[in-house]
């Protein structure tokens, strides 16, 4: 029909500045001041923002699609849609606990799904986003792991498996990772430099964003003549604290902890 704009099926097409990246809240209600301080987030700094990138792990863990009829799942849910239909774009990569969020999620969400890793582009800066765990290869028995849970022959045969006994295995599997980690030395759970730098290659020197090491900074690097740039994501305890681009370039933000009945659990 003519004076009809074209409707372009790159969900990034959405995107603009200013653009807020968090990760690693592991949302659940066992945490009620993170939960908090991700309401006061969204109703807050978010509203000022162009996009909001959510580069993984937003629940503690995601069963299916079918495990947002719990009343909290239903809050974060309906939290998220409604920065959504306020007009900011909203996209979310699915991590390691929420790897199994799919079209369910974002229909409930309003959020856009984003493939890891995905480049995204804002004018002359191209922005690499990844949850990072892919990145993480010196952790051989983990790499293992992601590469079975990744399996899509995998995925449908376990969200074929009734929602209590998927939730059972998730906690079997929680507590045993959580046992593994004390074992482990520190530097084999962080990132792999020789990943970082194929990555980076690969997809053309752009700047990289991740989370789940839980070791927030900025890395910079000389690679094949390009000066490269590492932000990571740092997870959530009581406060919010997120990663800012913006015409003026990146800047770092946190909020001071809100206030919230009971406490949380570490």
């Amino acid at each position: 029909m003519a004076g009809c704009a074209p409707v372009s099926s790159d969900p990034l097409a959405a995107a603009k500045l200013p653009a807020l990246f968090i990760a690693d809240l592991h949302l659940s209600a066992a945490r009620p001041r993170t939960s908090a301080a991700f309401f006061d987030f969204l109703a807050g700094p978010v509203r000022q923002a162009g996009s909001l990138f959510i580069l993984g792990d937003l629940f503690e863990y995601w069963a299916g699609d079918d495990d947002a009829a719990s009343p909290f799942n239903q809050k974060v849910c309906a939290a998220l849609r409604e920065v959504a239909s306020s007009g900011i774009a909203a996209f979310f990569m699915p991590g390691n606990r929420d790897l199994l969020a799919g079209d369910g999620l974002a229909a409930m969400t309003g959020m856009r799904l984003l493939s890891d890793p995905t480049p995204v582009r804002f004018g002359a800066q191209t922005l690499l986003l990844t949850h990072g765990d892919a990145l993480c290869t010196d952790d051989l028995s983990y790499q293992v792991y992601r590469q079975q849970v990744h399996d899509p022959v995998w995925q449908t045969g376990f969200l074929a498996q009734p929602l209590d006994m998927r939730r059972e295995f998730i906690e079997k599997v929680r507590n045993q990772s959580e046992t593994a980690k004390r074992d482990k030395r520190a530097d084999i759970m962080d990132v792999n430099t020789d990943a970082v730098a194929n990555l980076l290659r690969t997809h053309g020197y752009p700047a990289l964003i991740h989370g789940h090491t839980h070791r927030p900074g900025h890395h910079t690097y000389m690679l094949d003549g390009h000066r490269c740039e590492r932000y990571v994501l740092a997870d959530w305890h009581d406060h919010p604290i997120w990663l800012a681009y913006s015409h003026a370039g990146f800047s770092v933000h946190n909020r001071l902890p809100v206030a919230a009945a009971g406490g949380e659990q570490p």
